[in-house]
């Protein structure tokens, strides 16, 4: 199955984080900070503004983007976890 999202939203998956530390140190469960960065797998056409203006969409699939933590409504699509969040939400690509 796939996930077409509409208007200036946009499905990312979640990169993993480091389990060990620089040091060596492994990090448990709880200990881990929630990722902030992900990959785009799916991009919306953009949004119309009421003028009928279509604004572009900046991110393309393949991206590595840093989000906002905790935006976003997460869904589960064949046993994979991706997140929708919405153009706003992505502060920045990874170059």
């Amino acid at each position: 199955m796939t996930v077409k999202p509409l208007s200036d939203r946009v499905v990312i998956k979640m990169t993993e984080t480091e389990e060990k530390t620089e040091s060596g140190i492994f990090l448990t469960a709880s200990a881990k900070e929630k990722p902030q960065i992900a990959e785009v797998k799916a991009v919306g056409e953009g949004k119309i503004t009421d003028d009928d203006v279509k604004i572009p969409m900046n991110v393309k699939v393949g991206d590595k983007v840093i989000i906002s933590k905790y935006s976003g409504t997460e869904i589960k699509i064949d046993g994979e976890e991706l997140i929708i969040v919405s153009q706003n939400d992505i502060l920045a690509i990874v170059e």
